[in-house]
C-alpha cells in the first residue's frame, strides 16, 4: 500500500513535514509513504489551457497513491494558499479528478497554540467538496517550535500515539477501497 504525504509549507525545516516524517515512522509493516516535494512548482490556477507538466505531476501522484496524508501550517487562520492552488489543479477535471472518493486525512502543526486548527477544518471542507473520502479527525500540533525532539520525533507521547492512531484510520480507509475502481 502506498500513501501520499502533502505538506502545506515550502519552508526549509517545515513542521508539517516533520509531522509527515513522524507519520511515516508509524506505518504497519507493507505500507510506504512518499511525500510530495513539487508544490512549489505548481503555477497559479488557470482554468484556460491545458494542465501543465507539474499539475499533471500532482494529479499523477495522486492517482497512483491508494490514500493520501496532508499536514498542514495555518496562515492568517486558513489554508496556505500554495496548498488550496495545489487542491484547485488536482480537482479538475470535476467530478472525476484525482481525489474522487480516495481516502485522504489531514493534520497540521503551527507555532500558535491552536495548531492549525481552522486550517485543518477548512482544509476538511475542502476535500469533501472536492469529492474526496476524508477521515473526520483533527490533529492539532500547537506550538510546534517545542513540540519536536532534537531527532525529530514528537516530544510529547500522547501526540505520537494519536497520529499512530490517525494514520491506521487512513491506512483501514486505503484497505477498503485498495482493488476498487476509483
Amino acid at each position: 500500500m502506498r500513501l501520499l504525504g502533502l505538506s502545506g509549507s515550502l519552508r526549509v525545516g517545515s513542521h508539517n513535514r516533520k509531522l509527515l516524517e513522524v507519520a511515516a515512522s508509524t506505518l504497519p509493516d507493507g505500507v510506504v509513504m512518499d511525500v510530495y516535494s513539487g508544490l512549489g512548482d505548481i503555477p497559479p490556477y488557470l482554468e484556460d489551457g491545458d494542465a501543465p507538466e507539474p499539475v499533471l505531476a500532482l494529479r499523477e501522484a495522486i492517482g497512483a497513491a491508494d490514500a493520501v496524508l496532508i499536514a498542514t501550517p495555518e496562515y492568517n487562520g486558513s489554508i496556505p494558499g500554495v496548498l488550496k492552488n495545489a487542491l484547485d489543479w488536482a480537482s479538475r477535471p470535476f467530478p472525476n479528478n484525482a481525489l474522487r472518493a480516495k481516502p485522504v486525512a489531514v493534520i497540521g502543526a503551527s507555532t500558535g497554540v491552536f495548531g492549525a486548527v481552522w486550517a485543518q477544518a477548512e482544509l476538511r471542507k475542502v476535500l469533501g467538496l472536492i469529492g474526496a473520502d476524508v477521515i473526520d479527525t483533527e490533529l492539532p500540533v500547537a506550538l510546534a517550535d517545542d513540540a519536536f525532539t532534537e531527532d525529530g520525533s514528537l516530544a510529547d507521547p500522547g501526540l505520537t500515539e494519536a497520529l499512530a492512531d490517525l494514520v491506521g484510520q487512513l491506512v483501514r480507509a486505503a484497505g477498503e477501497v485498495v482493488g476498487t475502481p476509483r
